[in-house]
């Protein structure tokens, strides 16, 4: 019995070091308290595969009775954030520019081809999520099916003939989630080789001691961080070319867009993930937890709230608001229009001034950062 006190004695002991140890270590903490919590909280309200509040464009080229009631039953769906429009050129602008993720065009001749028992609706949604593309398809037809459905519960002359809805995907013909799946991933890969390895590889730096031994050289801030970024800038831009090429030839997806548009705005994402990783590295000096806070700022956000896997418009307001302070976000948007719907400026030129303007701030702060460190 004594021997086993003693045991439990040092067992006990050991237990209130560790606990101690846990509780002075912020990295403990955060891997155990603070991640999950953010997890569930990204999970519950941030990840969301369903699809709700649809923008979309009803193109009225001639208003009637009609025509006026079918428009009223998208505006009273809840699916539906319908935009009423006159002209088919503007609602294909807004289609280019994802403003709107789908098209119904109700002709000029609908009421009379509608008493004939002939009428036909053109349904063109954006196809770059296949998934997306498929339920909005079946929403629209839901909702002419329910118009139709109380015509005739008013008793309304209505031909036996159901309306045709004629469905035309843009952008991706092939029905193809490689379509919207292949340029995101992208986003993840070059958020891996800038973020994670740039921010893991100068915390072992600081843990090895040899950027200290630097400070008996001539050797100034801003060429430490030149020198210890640019062959990762140019591992990214490695890592770029093979996603690149697998998309195009691998996967088929096409490129409509300039290829100089898409590495110009990749070269912008890999300095914003270069300034991130060298930032938490000037913090924290420690890989493991560089290596942690780093996939929990940069991976995380890019796969969850970047616009990657679904869209983020059918997430909460607060997660929306949120997403625009995340680099990833910009970067997916400019991805899948160059991939797939083309130079659409009105698209890139916003976009690739936020990621501009992120790129000069987090390199200002990592020179900044640097500096006050080695002194």
């Amino acid at each position: 019995m004594k021997a086993w006190g003693s045991k439990l004695r040092r067992i006990r002991a050991l237990v209130w070091k560790e606990t101690h140890q846990v509780v002075r270590d912020p990295s403990s903490i955060a891997i155990g308290v603070v991640l999950p919590l953010i997890l569930i909280l990204l999970f519950g309200y941030g990840l969301s595969l369903d699809v709700r509040n649809v923008p979309i464009a009803l193109v009225i080229e001639q208003p009637s009775a009609e025509a006026m009631e079918l428009v009223a039953g998208f505006q009273l769906s809840p699916y539906f954030q319908p935009r009423v429009l006159r002209s088919m050129p503007a609602a294909q602008q807004q289609l280019l520019e994802h403003s709107v993720d789908g098209i119904v065009r109700i002709p000029a001749d609908y009421s009379r081809h509608l008493g004939a028992g002939d009428a036909q609706l053109q349904l063109i949604v954006h196809g770059g999520d296949a998934n997306r593309a498929r339920i909005i398809q079946g929403y629209v037809g839901g909702a002419v099916g329910a118009w139709s459905a109380r015509q005739q519960a008013q008793g309304r002359a209505i031909a036996s003939a159901p309306v045709k809805l004629q469905t035309r995907l843009w952008f991706n013909e092939a029905d193809d989630s490689s379509y919207f799946l292949v340029p995101g991933l992208v986003v993840l890969v070059m958020t891996l080789i800038g973020g994670l390895l740039t921010a893991m590889v100068m915390a072992r730096e600081w843990e090895r001691g040899t950027l200290e031994a630097l400070l008996v050289t001539p050797v100034r801030s801003d060429e430490i961080l030149l020198g210890k970024t640019l062959p990762y800038f140019l591992l990214a831009l490695v890592g770029f070319a093979l996603c690149v090429l697998s998309a195009r030839y691998l996967f088929h997806v096409p490129l409509r867009g300039a290829l100089w548009v898409l590495l110009g705005a990749s070269m912008l994402y890999v300095l914003v993930a270069l300034g991130i990783g060298l930032l938490i590295s000037a913090w924290v000096k420690n890989q493991l937890v560089a290596s942690q806070l780093t996939m929990l700022v940069t991976f995380m956000p890019a796969f969850m709230l970047s616009g990657f896997l679904f869209d983020l418009r059918s997430t909460p307001l607060v997660v929306q608001l949120i997403s625009y302070a995340l680099p990833a976000r910009y970067y997916v948007a400019l991805l899948q229009t160059v991939f797939l719907a083309g130079d659409v400026w009105s698209v890139i030129v916003p976009n690739t001034l936020a990621l501009a303007g992120m790129a000069a701030a987090l390199a200002l702060g990592s020179r900044v950062a640097m500096r006050k460190t080695l002194e």
